[in-house]
C-alpha cells in the first residue's frame, strides 16, 4: 500500500507533525393588467409593465445561476458567491505592499499548466462523470478533516501530475447530475482504481454557497476547491473568464481569511500572506500588447483577481491541462506581468456569513444585467 510521505504533507498544511486536527439559476414573469380599446393608455401600461417583469425577476432556482461560470453543464456555484463576482471594485488591503515584496515584486507570473512535459499533462486535471459512475471506497491518511465519501472516481481518472507522480497527485471528479465537486489530494488507486487511498479529501455541492468547517482542510491547503479556480481552455476560447483564479505563494502566515478555512504555515509575520488572500492585477496594467488568450486571461485577474490556495512557487497561477494549449506563448507572455503589477483587495465587505461563500455583490456582470441589493436581476442596459 502506497503511504503519504507524512513530513512532506505536514509541511504544506501547516500542522505540526504527529499531530491532526479533530475539530471537522430569468424566468419571465406574467402579470394581468386591466386592459381596454377606448384608451391607449392600458395598452402602455401593460406593456411597460410586462417589459419591466422582463427585466426584473425574482430570484429563482434558475436565476442564481443565470450567468455562472459552467464546466460539464453545471454552473459552477451561484452567481454571488465569492468565486464569482468582481473585486475590481474593491478597496486596497492595508498590507499589500508587504504582501506584493514577500511574494516577489520583479517576479513573473507562471501558468502551472499547459500541454504536456517530461510525459505527463502540465496543470490540474479534472473529469467529469455521469451520476451512474460507481463510488469506491477512499483511505485517508488526514480522515479527520475529510469527507468520507464512496467517491465516484474512475479507474482511470487522471491524475496531476501523470500516474507515477511524486508531486500533489490531485484527483478532481465532477458528478454532473448532481453537479456535486469530489476532490483528493495525494490520490493513488489501487487494485486497478477498485478502491484509493489519499491524503486528504473533499466534496463540494456546486449549487450551495457551503464552506468546509472551519480549519478544516480540503484537497487544498486553504481548505477550499480547486476545480473553481482553474484556468480552462474553453474558457479561454470563448474569450472571457467569468470567477477568480487559483494561485500559490512560496511562504504564507499561520492565518487565512474568508472563504479560506484552513492555514498552512508557521510564520506570524504580517508581511506574510493569508490562506484566502485575494489579489487583483492593477487597473492601470496595458494589456493590449499581449496575444488573445493572454489578454483574456489577464482582464480576470483585472475583474476577478485570483485566491492564495497552497504553498508553491511565487505567483503560479494554476490551470487545467489541453493539448490545445500554446505552452511558449502562455510562458514568455505571461513571465511579463510581474509581482509589482498586482495589488491585494480586501473582500471581506463582500461577505455575508462567514459560514458561507455567499456575497453581497451588488454590480454588473458580463452579460449587462445587474444582480441587485434586493437579490433580484434588473437590466443595465440603455
Amino acid at each position: 500500500m502506497n503511504t503519504v510521505d507524512c513530513d512532506v504533507f505536514h509541511r504544506r498544511r501547516g500542522v505540526a507533525r504527529g499531530y491532526t486536527r479533530q475539530v471537522n439559476r430569468h424566468a419571465c414573469a406574467t402579470v394581468e393588467v386591466p386592459r381596454t380599446p377606448r384608451s391607449g393608455l392600458w395598452i402602455w401600461l401593460a406593456r411597460t409593465a410586462l417589459v419591466a417583469l422582463a427585466l426584473t425577476v425574482a430570484v429563482s432556482p434558475r436565476a442564481a445561476f443565470a450567468d455562472s461560470p459552467e464546466a460539464a453543464g453545471c454552473a459552477v456555484f451561484p452567481v454571488d458567491n465569492i468565486w464569482n463576482v468582481p473585486v475590481d471594485h474593491l478597496p486596497v488591503d492595508a498590507n499589500s505592499d508587504a504582501y506584493i515584496t514577500t511574494i516577489g515584486p520583479d517576479v513573473g507570473v507562471h501558468p502551472e499548466f499547459g500541454t504536456v512535459w517530461a510525459g505527463a499533462p502540465i496543470g490540474i486535471p479534472w473529469v467529469a462523470v455521469p451520476g451512474t459512475q460507481p463510488e469506491v471506497l477512499v483511505s485517508f491518511t488526514y480522515a479527520g478533516e475529510s469527507d468520507p465519501g464512496p467517491y465516484p472516481i474512475p479507474p482511470d481518472a487522471p491524475i496531476e501530475g501523470g500516474p507515477a507522480s511524486t508531486g500533489d497527485r490531485h484527483v478532481l471528479a465532477l458528478e454532473r447530475t448532481t453537479c456535486s465537486l469530489y476532490e483528493l489530494f495525494y490520490a493513488f488507486p489501487h487494485d486497478d482504481g477498485a478502491w484509493w487511498t489519499a491524503g486528504s479529501g473533499a466534496v463540494f455541492e456546486l449549487e450551495s454557497h457551503a464552506l468546509r468547517p472551519e480549519t478544516w482542510t480540503s484537497a487544498d491547503a486553504a481548505g477550499l476547491p480547486i476545480l473553481p479556480g482553474l484556468v480552462r481552455y474553453e474558457e479561454v476560447a470563448a474569450g472571457q473568464i467569468r470567477h477568480t483564479l487559483r494561485f500559490t505563494a512560496p511562504q504564507t502566515r499561520r492565518a487565512y481569511v474568508w472563504p479560506a478555512r484552513h492555514y498552512a504555515s508557521s510564520l506570524t509575520g504580517n508581511q506574510y500572506p493569508p490562506m484566502g488572500q485575494r489579489f487583483r492585477l492593477r487597473a492601470d496594467f496595458d494589456v493590449s500588447s499581449f496575444s488573445p488568450p493572454v489578454q483574456t486571461i489577464l482582464r480576470a485577474l483585472k475583474k476577478y483577481g485570483m485566491m492564495l490556495a497552497d504553498n508553491g512557487s511565487a505567483w503560479y497561477l494554476s490551470g487545467a491541462p489541453d493539448p490545445r494549449w500554446d505552452d511558449e506563448t502562455l510562458v514568455s507572455e505571461l513571465r511579463l506581468v510581474k509581482g509589482s503589477d498586482f495589488e491585494a483587495v480586501d473582500a471581506s465587505s463582500l461577505m455575508v456569513d462567514p459560514e458561507s461563500g455567499q456575497t453581497n455583490f451588488t454590480g454588473i456582470f458580463s452579460d449587462g444585467f445587474e444582480w441587485g441589493e434586493t437579490g433580484a436581476w434588473s437590466s443595465s442596459l440603455p
